[in-house]
């Protein structure tokens, strides 16, 4: 079967040449959004290619599975496919797609499950640390003040409001302005649904042999978070919520000399980008992107559905 193979060498094609040209694009921190979606539309071009593959092999491989694929479809398509032979190889390579796609499950499972876990016990802390006030809310969403030395300010997503945490330095520390356009980032974090974005990536970076997707995970915190800086930014102006950052993270020393370290070693070139304030790309030049993006996932649908159409034609 040329099909399938031809898929799994555009899923190696992408893979390959994808990361390399999105990580070095210029253009992906003046829109992260549009960057995001980018990379959406890639990693489902390469799980496209390897559901499709292990379709049409299993096809090849066992009868069952060959009438059950194309049962519904007329004689000329069956044709245009071939019958089941019994290949050895489509047999394996099914079997080893069919294995990667359960692991890549699994991998999610967990990936949820441990979040889910992670969630909880930072919400019990947070309820000895702020107990809900007689007839607060608990499905209402809670801004939340916590005594801390260090100013800082987080999101916890999860249950059916998420909750925004400031401690009492980033209160002492901010102006008013300053606090609102920290609270738009973090709600701009929450109403994009960020955090499932994030345990997609997470999940897909457990597969072996993809670099695909370890780039996809990589980049997925750092876009979000540009993402949710222009949230805050539009609103509050630039210059307000860069100052913010510096303010809520002097004290860290990721604005020293040398590398920084975690999520929080792209905060200098996050407050670089708000102050160079560059332009957004025209209304034009968004659509005309987010119309080529679609091509990835579009170009193995049509490697595997073409023979059936132009049998049909």
């Amino acid at each position: 079967m040329v099909i399938p193979l031809t898929l799994l060498a555009f899923a190696a094609l992408v893979a390959a040449v994808a990361p390399r040209l999105l990580t070095r694009a210029a253009w992906a921190d003046r829109e992260p959004v549009l960057a995001l979606w980018v990379w959406q539309c890639v990693v489902a071009a390469v799980l496209l290619c390897c559901g499709l593959a292990m379709s049409l092999s299993a096809a090849v491989a066992w009868a069952q599975v060959h009438s059950g694929v194309f049962a519904p479809a007329p004689a000329a398509v069956r044709d245009a496919y071939g019958d089941a032979t019994g290949a050895t190889w489509a047999a394996v390579l099914a079997v080893a797609l069919a294995a990667g796609g359960l692991w890549t499950a699994v991998m999610f499972v967990r990936e949820v499950r441990t979040a889910r876990v992670q969630r909880r016990r930072r919400r019990e802390e947070l309820r000895r640390r702020a107990p809900l006030l007689p007839g607060e809310d608990t499905g209402a969403e809670r801004l939340v003040v916590l005594e801390g030395e260090r100013p800082d300010a987080w999101w916890l997503p999860g249950g059916h409001a998420a909750q925004l945490i400031i401690t009492t330095a980033a209160l002492r520390r901010l102006k008013k302005r300053q606090l609102d356009a920290v609270l738009a980032h973090e709600q701009g974090h929450s109403r994009a649904r960020h955090h499932w974005l994030q345990h997609c990536a997470g999940a897909l970076a457990g597969v072996p042999s993809f670099p695909v997707f370890r780039a996809f995970r990589d980049e997925v915190h750092r876009l979000c978070e540009l993402a949710a800086d222009d949230v805050a930014s539009r609103r509050f102006g630039r210059m307000t919520f860069a100052t913010a950052l510096v303010e809520l993270n002097e004290e860290r020393g990721v604005f020293g000399p040398g590398p920084g370290h975690g999520h929080h070693s792209h905060l200098p070139q996050r407050v670089d980008r708000l102050l160079a304030g560059a332009p957004r790309f025209s209304p034009a030049r968004r659509l005309r992107l987010t119309v080529a993006a679609l091509a990835a996932p579009a170009v193995p649908l049509l490697v595997a559905f073409g023979p059936g159409l132009s049998a049909l034609a």
